[in-house]
């Protein structure tokens, strides 16, 4: 059985004990850089790209030989270890690892990474990179030629004039290792802007010093008085509360709050699942105004304002499991049509209604795009303890599921 040893390097000359576990190798299975090892040796080399064929040439090798992989770090973190342990009997492999280029890249940057929280962008696509990075005061990130720094800067530079927060865009650190252990190794350092007007060598790591406190310990329950609104216009708490529940949001995925208002809806479903993106579609200047204040208060990057109305601006939007109607401006069977045609499977449309003409139609139209529809009537009331009692308008909250 052809053992696989598996070599980890930083890039720098190989150790004596790295040359022995080379030694005697049919077969060196490495990126391009690394040819010149096995040229060194006078060992055959096969390119690890693409690697499909590159686990095909491993696995053709004579059952009593022994091949060696040469890559960059440990393996077995974020590496090609879990592919080959996924892909031959794991007996046959042998791990060496060596200095992770996130150890090495953190050295450089003189920054202590026990608290880091790293995150791979290598071969994966994110269609709401702020929400995924934002949230954590220190990121460190693996990159590729789809995600490169000044790439991440721009679109974080763009989502935060988006919402209007200047002094984030200015305060967040960026640094970049690049070509580690490599000839051309250097470390740049400076802000969104700056790191937004460079280009970096496709080898590198990414460190993102995001500054400010934690937003507000609770996740779910917040007043009507901590949230920026206009003249009263907001989801109740009580109607907020029942209406995520019949929303059931996914941990991850794409919610449309569609007539969003102040956003309270947005910012409390953003604060209960982090991973989810909303977008909060509002055509009035004002209430785009109370979003954008409630998202940089609350830190809910996950929010993504979007000015217009629906469903004209909801053309370009990703699909979406949820979709909520807090209004519907008039256009509710324009809007019922859209959102049943665009959510998934299993998706779930929620719309609350206040007038009788929603409260008849919504299950109507629902129905007739092929939702099951239920629905359910809230009367809230209040009492302040000195007898005072406020009634408001019932709500009847809608949810048809695809």
């Amino acid at each position: 059985m052809c053992r696989i040893f598996v070599i980890g390097t930083d890039g720098g000359p190989l150790t004596e004990s790295q040359r022995r576990l080379l030694e005697g190798c049919d077969l060196i299975v490495a990126a391009r850089r690394f040819a010149p090892v096995a040229a060194g040796l006078g060992l055959p080399f096969h390119d690890i790209s693409p690697l499909a064929a590159a686990i095909a040439a491993l696995s053709r090798q004579p059952g009593e030989g022994k091949v060696a992989v040469l890559v960059g770090g440990d393996p077995l973190y974020y590496g090609i270890g879990k592919r080959l342990l996924a892909e031959f009997d794991h007996e046959r492999l042998h791990f060496s690892p060596a200095t992770t280029a996130l150890q090495r890249a953190c050295a450089l940057f003189r920054l202590p990474w026990d608290d880091a929280v790293v995150t791979s962008l290598h071969g994966r696509s994110h269609h709401h990179l702020p929400g995924l990075l934002l949230r954590h005061g220190k990121n460190l990130l693996f990159t590729d030629p789809s995600n490169t720094p000044d790439g991440i800067a721009r679109t974080l530079l763009a989502y935060l004039q988006l919402i209007g927060d200047k002094e984030l865009a200015r305060d967040i650190e960026v640094l970049v290792a690049e070509e580690l252990g490599l000839s051309g190794e250097a470390v740049f350092r400076g802000d969104l802007a700056a790191t937004a007007g460079r280009n970096f060598a496709v080898l590198n790591v990414v460190a993102l010093l995001v500054p400010g406190g934690e937003p507000p310990d609770c996740r779910f329950g917040l007043g009507e008085e901590e949230l920026s609104h206009s003249r009263g216009l907001i989801t109740k708490n009580e109607v907020r509360a029942a209406t995520l529940h019949q929303l059931r949001l996914p941990r991850r995925g794409v919610l449309w709050d569609i007539g969003a208002g102040s956003g309270s809806v947005s910012v409390e479903a953003a604060r209960l699942n982090p991973d989810l993106v909303v977008y909060a579609i509002e055509d009035k200047e004002e209430q785009l105004d109370n979003i954008t204040k409630n998202i940089r208060k609350y830190r809910c990057h996950n929010v993504i304002p979007v000015a217009g109305r629906a469903p004209r601006s909801c053309a370009d939007l990703p699909e979406p499991q949820r979709v909520f109607v807090g209004g519907s401006g008039g256009n509710l069977a324009a809007i019922i049509a859209m959102a049943a045609s665009r959510l998934s499977a299993g998706g779930l449309l929620v719309v609350n209604g206040v007038i009788a003409a929603t409260v008849e139609a919504a299950p109507r139209l629902m129905a007739e795009h092929g939702l099951q529809v239920r629905q359910a009537t809230l009367q809230v009331s209040r009492s302040d303890g000195h007898g005072a009692t406020a009634t408001f308008n019932p709500i009847t909250i809608i949810t048809g599921r695809k």
